[in-house]
């Protein structure tokens, strides 16, 4: 015989400030969370690196390398 599979979900390990957060979209395609969408933005911007932004700031501002070492 085949084993059965355990089909209870099992939730995410998330960041402590992200328990309790949940995203789903519905019916009409509206996305609906648990989470504030400013709190959300807020831990992005802290805890994420843009790295559009990053090679923007590395082209604008290039830094040189010491040769001396």
């Amino acid at each position: 015989m085949a084993k059965k599979k355990d089909e209870t979900p099992k939730n995410p390990k998330v960041h402590e400030e992200l328990k309790g957060f949940d995203i789903k979209i519905n019916e009409f395609g509206e996305i609906k969370s648990s989470l504030n969408i400013d709190k959300l933005n807020k831990f992005l911007d802290d805890n994420v690196e843009d790295k559009k932004l990053k090679e923007k700031y590395e082209k604008e501002n290039p830094t040189k390398k010491d040769d001396a070492e």
